[in-house]
């Protein structure tokens, strides 16, 4: 088990992304990832963080990232573990579990 807390953003919008269709929304999508990470690594450390491109960002790095979203260089929700870019548009569980476990996460199903 690792003892740095990992930090997961997700970055999206409440309009869905013109690309993504019959993906879930980006806050759905958010929802989705928190609950199935609590679910298979239970009380390992990270924060996890929702950040909207269309509202006022006052962190200056979620800044830059929200508006790499919004000058199309990314679909949303776009998913960053550690700052490292991990899934865009239709997100998939395994490869936001294979980083989890690269930095130390342990499946409770070992």
């Amino acid at each position: 088990m690792t003892e740095k807390t990992i930090a997961i953003e997700i970055y999206g919008a409440s309009v869905m992304c013109a690309s993504c269709v019959n993906a879930p929304s980006s806050k759905d999508t958010y929802e989705w990832l928190q609950a199935a990470i609590d679910r298979k690594y239970p009380e390992q450390p990270y924060q996890i963080t929702y950040i909207d491109i269309e509202n006022p960002i006052e962190n200056e790095r979620h800044k830059q990232w929200a508006e790499r979203v919004r000058d199309d260089e990314f679909f949303y929700p776009l998913v960053l573990i550690n700052n490292e870019i991990i899934g865009e548009g239709y997100i998939q569980l395994k490869p936001v579990f294979k980083e989890l476990e690269k930095l130390g996460f342990e499946p409770i199903d070992k």
